[in-house]
């Protein structure tokens, strides 16, 4: 396809993407599950072209961002917290996984190889990071599962994939030694982390460093690429490499930035990453008809139906492990099971049932080789990518379309903690805006009044949890410049105050991403939003 007809292609893409998203939204259901349907469908109309996806293409463009963006907006002290679980769920579960659908295979496809069955198995085994996060944040889970599956699925990946190259080499070349495989999964993971942690640093060096917030915006576009390129280069874990980069950008942003940028920035990324998440899913419909020219049509009957028995081994297997691998810990641990008690079963449940499969597993599977190294065909690479995307297709739909349902039906435990800390915030933030209005008393302002004003704006959001009108909208020049130079200085404590109770795992990230949003629009409001936070008072760009 020439560049303007591929050009072409993307807008007709897109056009569906928005009105099947408007539908979706109109039948209360998660956007990515109706645009994998939509592509199905659309893959049934005749005369339409043939969408070839290419898997190159998903894991430089697509993957990079939507990762960099699902790990900053993951709360790293309730990533620290569920360590355990995400473990067992991102290391254990993909093993377990990986085996049990491997024996499948094995069993239910004649000539099938134990290297063909583990790639498949390496494949199907991951939930997905995009899947989970584009279906989760519109369902009102409790925010313990919500916390354990976004850190499996940002974490997963990388043991699947480290599996997958394993499983490979195996099947292209005949050698594989479990010792190497090991090996090369901790190297791997431990050179990803570093290069996120690099990668990381120095974007916030240079943040802190530019002069406009379209340039900030720019880099923070332009990282999420440069940590996947030099974690691929170093031959190690780009997933982790993201993933890592994400969650240290989120820890020090709100310091380094200007309110301008922070608002601008989150409208950019929000549309971002619904696009990339339209696209992707809507392609992941329309590879159905790629199947169909690759599959011969006296076997997609059967296919067909071993891609069911392989998709119901995934689900159960998963669910079996939830709850197992809850109770082990806990009955070889009593002071594990004492301070942190056994989940109620419903919970467990819809952890269990949480196993949805997308992007990366139908990228690992079209970017099976063609032929080995002797140069035959690769052995079942159609069948392998048939199952794949049936696992995707019924983990996706069937599992994402029961949420609602499930949820009201299990009538989960609702999680208040997140209230309780948002309201102690405030009052802190209140606290030491007051603190430092006591403290500016004595000193020699322009109008003293505006200190008294807002001591009083304070004392009642203090007594009433509300807010109320604050000074500073009338008068002279000199008046407003001095109120935004006070007002600047309290909403600096206060933002301090926030990003301190977030280092010291008193909230969490999305409480800090709530009031840090709100006195970002109060900055932008009274005029101030160019300024950043420095140490102590904050000052305007150097």
């Amino acid at each position: 396809m020439t560049s303007l007809y591929q050009i072409k292609i993307v807008i007709l893409l897109l056009i569906a993407v928005l009105a099947l998203t408007t539908v979706a939204r109109k039948l209360a259901i998660p956007y990515p599950i109706l645009l994998v349907v939509g592509g199905l469908v659309l893959s049934f109309i005749p005369g339409l072209p043939t969408v070839h996806l290419d898997p190159d293409l998903i894991f430089l463009v697509f993957l990079p961002p939507l990762l960099w963006a699902a790990a900053y907006f993951t709360s790293w002290r309730d990533f620290r917290a569920n360590a355990r679980p995400i473990t067992l769920l991102a290391v254990g579960l993909v093993l377990a996984t990986t085996a049990a659908v491997a024996s499948v295979a094995y069993a239910v496809l004649p000539g099938l190889g134990w290297a063909e069955a583990i790639v498949l198995g390496a494949i199907v085994s991951p939930p997905d990071a995009v899947s989970a996060t584009a279906i989760m944040k519109q369902l009102h889970l409790p925010r313990r599962e919500i916390s354990i599956l976004e850190g499996e699925s940002l974490v997963n990946d990388a043991t699947a994939l480290v599996l997958y190259r394993a499983a490979l080499v195996a099947v292209v070349s005949g050698n594989f030694e479990l010792s190497n495989t090991v090996m090369d999964f901790f190297l791997a993971a431990t050179m990803g982390i570093a290069v996120g942690i690099v990668v990381g640093v120095v974007s916030c060096w240079v943040l802190r460093l530019t002069e406009d917030s379209f340039s900030e915006i720019a880099i923070t576009l332009l990282v999420p690429y440069i940590a996947w390129v030099l974690a691929e280069q170093a031959h190690a874990s780009a997933v982790l490499a993201c993933v890592t980069g994400g969650l240290y950008i989120r820890q020090h942003f709100s310091a380094i930035v200007a309110p301008i940028t922070r608002i601008q920035a989150k409208a950019v990324w929000d549309l971002l990453v619904f696009i990339l998440n339209g696209i992707i899913f809507i392609l992941i419909g329309l590879q159905l008809d790629t199947l169909r020219e690759a599959i011969p049509t006296s076997q997609l009957g059967l296919l067909t139906v071993n891609g069911l028995l392989v998709s119901a081994t995934a689900i159960v297997v998963r669910l079996v492990w939830v709850p197992v691998a809850a109770w082990v810990p806990r009955f070889l641990s009593p002071s594990l099971r004492a301070r942190d008690p056994m989940p109620s079963w419903p919970n467990l449940f819809i952890l269990g049932w949480s196993g949805m499969r997308g992007v990366v597993s139908l990228a690992a599977a079209l970017a099976l080789p063609l032929a080995t190294v002797a140069g035959t065909p690769f052995p079942f690479r159609a069948e392998i990518i048939l199952i794949a995307f049936m696992v995707i297709l019924v983990t996706l739909v069937l599992q994402g379309l029961s949420f609602p349902m499930l949820i009201r039906i299990l009538n989960l435990d609702d999680d208040k903690s997140i209230k309780h800390e948002e309201r102690q915030a405030r009052e802190r933030a209140a606290t030491a805006a007051l603190a430092l209005l006591d403290a500016m008393t004595n000193e020699d302002w322009p109008v003293p009044d505006h200190i008294e004003q807002l001591r009083i704006h304070y004392s009642r959001r203090l007594q009433r949890n509300v807010d109320v009108e604050v000074p500073g909208k009338e008068g002279t020049k000199d008046v407003t410049e001095a109120f935004r130079r006070l007002r600047h200085e309290t909403l600096t404590a206060e933002r301090l105050t926030v990003i301190s109770l977030r280092n010291d795992d008193v909230i969490s990230d999305d409480v800090l991403h709530r009031l840090e949003h709100e006195l970002d629009v109060e900055a932008l409001r009274i005029g101030i939003g160019e300024l950043r936070v420095s140490s102590g008072r904050h000052s305007k760009k150097p």
